[in-house]
């Protein structure tokens, strides 16, 4: 699985503290993360720190996790043929086919958060996010006619999409033969949970696992401190913290709009796509932040919100009891605003409006 639209790869807009230079000592950061292990899969890179775990482990550690990646790429990748979405998305039969019960899993949470954002969230988006050229597609020469847009359209919804549950397994159906399922939304949050339970499967219970813009942590760094994660501030400097969190456990997602885009006719083009218009967001969101009890479900969260925009998440964040922050620029600069339940993680927050 490689980035497209719906990704939140090299954003940066959630990192570790340690790995700032702003505030704290590189040497000293290093000995509170402990063991750090890092490296690449789906287009992104994955991160895990440790605490109490001998180096000698690394390699064995280095090796397994990256199979646990090469694994879940496996799935939910997009741009291997091979892959049990890409059959799926090939394939223009309406009878229910085999999923791994992974697939089916992530399918049905996504269902639920697209229902809940009304649309916003929506997995099958694809044809729209490749007609914009964040897909496999290369960057379209011209805008997209209304027409093309249209087309595009058509050929989505999550209405055409099912997860049915048998006694041999789970299965996915779809009514409408070019549907095409994109899990990139979601497959950073979903990888970094899988980290988690590679680590306890290791007897590891002090972690810090994150890929992409997802992140989980479990436990204590190596100094015995809370592990600290950093919202960072939309700007292109990596190393700008707009507020400091505390996850207790939980797991932690942003989508942002200020980096992945392009310029197309004179217009700044979003990687974000809304699924009812068809056409990149325009508002003036720029960041959403979701904590919750896995990485996966904050992954799904965020990029609804950054769809829906500064009011309509905010009204969703506080009927859903979301752990929700919002970056949106404004007249000023940027203001932000965050959720009471995300305020019971917060440590820090540079210039927050509530």
């Amino acid at each position: 699985m490689k980035m497209n639209a719906m990704q939140k790869l090299g954003l940066a807009a959630v990192i570790l503290l340690g790995m700032l230079a702003a505030g704290c000592d590189r040497q000293q950061a290093a000995a509170d993360n402990g063991l750090v292990l890092a490296g690449k899969t789906m287009g992104t890179q994955w991160r895990v720190s440790l605490a109490g775990v001998s180096a000698d482990r690394q390699e064995e550690l280095r090796t397994k996790i990256q199979q646990q990646l090469d694994e879940d790429d496996h799935e939910l990748s997009t741009w291997k043929k091979d892959s049990v979405l890409s059959r799926f998305n090939q394939s223009r039969d309406s009878r229910p086919q085999p999923v791994t019960p992974a697939i089916a899993n992530i399918i049905t949470l996504s269902l639920r958060i697209g229902r809940l954002t009304q649309g916003a969230m929506d997995i099958t988006v694809g044809p729209l996010v490749n007609l914009w050229g964040f897909g496999p597609d290369i960057q379209p020469s011209h805008t997209p006619s209304q027409a093309e847009i249209n087309a595009a359209k058509a050929l989505t919804g999550l209405r055409h999409l099912q997860v049915i549950e048998r006694a041999d397994g789970a299965y996915l159906q779809k009514d409408l033969p070019g549907l095409y399922v994109d899990l990139s939304t979601v497959g950073e949050g979903f990888a970094t949970d899988n980290l988690a339970r590679l680590m306890e499967k290791e007897g590891i219970h002090h972690y810090l696992v994150s890929v992409g813009g997802a992140v989980l942590t479990r436990g204590h760094n190596a100094a015995g401190k809370a592990w600290r994660v950093a919202i960072q501030k939309p700007t292109d400097r990596e190393n700008a913290v707009q507020a400091l969190v505390d996850l207790q456990g939980h797991g932690i997602s942003t989508s942002g709009s200020y980096r992945n885009y392009y310029e197309l006719d004179g217009r700044r083009v979003s990687h974000v796509i809304d699924p009812q218009t068809g056409q990149p967001i325009e508002h003036h969101l720029v960041s959403a932040t979701v904590i919750a009890t896995t990485a996966l479900e904050a992954d799904g969260w965020d990029t609804g919100l950054m769809v829906l925009g500064t009011e309509k998440a905010k009204a969703l964040a506080l009927r859903e009891k979301l752990a929700v922050y919002l970056i949106t620029k404004d007249k000023e600069g940027f203001s932000s605003w965050m959720s009471p339940q995300f305020r019971a993680f917060l440590l820090q927050d540079a210039s927050a409006r509530r």
